[in-house]
Formats: C-alpha cells, structure tokens, sequence
C-alpha cells in the first residue's frame, strides 16, 4: 500500500539541515550566492501558507557592494561587518496595499472587500504574514544547503527610504545574510526550554 503523504516523515539528515544543527551565523566563507539559488529560494518559500494566499512580503537581496554599503549604514554597529561581508543579506519587507493583488491571489472569493478600509488591520496582516514568509525564507535557504543570519538592529526607517524610497507603502520588518556560514564565528548552541516549559495541550 502507498504511504499517505501526510504520514510522511523528513529523515533525521533533513531535520538536521533544517532545525537541530542549524545555526544562526554571523560570519561567511568567500563563497557567492548565486542569482539562480536566490530565485530557488523564493520558489520554494513562495508554496507555504499565509492567510488568504496573501504574498505581502517585498523582498530586495542586497548583493552589490554599492547596495551592500548602502544597507550597512542603516543597521547597528556591531551589523555593519555582517552586512559587508555576507554574500547576500534580504530586506524581507511587507506592502501595506497587499490587499490589491488579493482578486487574483484568492480568486474564489473577494478577499480583497476584506482588507478594504482597514489600513490598520491591513498593517497588522501585512506584517504578522511577511514575517511567516521570512521565515520560510530561512527554511527554503536551509533546504537549498546555504546558513542565515537572521538581523533586527536596523533602522527601519532609514531601510525604508533608501530601499522601498520609491513606493512608501512597503515597509521593511527585519533582514538576514545569506551565505555558507563560518562555523568559527558562532558560539555553543543556546539553552533551548523542554516542552512543560512553555507548552500546554489543552
């Protein structure tokens, strides 16, 4: 008999990649990441769920060494070496007019009358929804071999104009590098809590 999908377990080397032995970096090996792994990577992240098939998440991957400087002058001192020397960091940022797209993104239904009026809700869509779709950015660039440096000291404000200038609707939410980690730059795994910590099965 055919196995269900849904009964399908990862192996133990793919949950490895993906969670128990996956780090966050904060140094790189010279090695480039490609334009072709960055677009596989969207592929993939582009398949998982948000809420109503909304796709709020803008992202811009910071490759060039104008645009990395750029970016370096927007983020916190002890980021400004990360960003220069990763291969690629993503400003994964969020459109607050996501609802626009919603006639085709969701097409049985008007999705769109829902966020209509609701600039407030829309923000709080847009922004809970992005930060689902970075993180199964992390996920997808995991699953393709390549680390993250997942980042939150940065000047939002100054992301926005000097990246999203053109459309003030986009906002950014955080960015991370994107690289082979080096595993000299990292220190021991952090504590992580049991289950009876913070779970409850209701």
């Amino acid at each position: 008999m055919t196995k269900q999908f849904h009964d399908t377990v990862l192996g133990a080397e793919a949950l490895d990649q993906l969670f128990r032995k996956a780090r966050s970096y904060n140094g790189w090996l010279p090695k480039d990441v490609s334009d072709d792994q960055i677009r596989s990577i969207y592929e993939l992240l582009k398949m998982a769920p948000t809420s109503a098939n909304m796709q709020p998440g803008r992202f811009v991957w910071v490759k060039s060494d104008e645009a990395k400087q750029k970016l370096a002058a927007c983020v916190s001192e002890g980021n400004e070496a990360k960003v220069l020397a990763a291969p690629v960091t993503v400003i994964i940022g969020y459109d607050i007019d996501f609802h626009e797209e919603l006639p085709w993104l969701f097409p049985h239904t008007d999705a769109k009358s829902w966020f209509e009026g609701d600039e407030k809700g829309r923000e709080q869509g847009a922004f809970r929804n992005s930060s689902l779709q970075g993180a199964y950015l992390m996920l997808a660039a995991r699953a393709v071999g390549l680390d993250c440096g997942p980042m939150s000291g940065f000047d939002n404000a100054a992301v926005d104009k000097a990246f999203f200038g053109d459309n003030p609707r986009h906002k950014s939410n955080f960015i991370c590098s994107i690289g082979y980690g080096d595993r000299t730059t990292i220190f021991d795994r952090s504590p992580r809590p049991d289950f009876g910590k913070f779970n409850t099965i209701a």
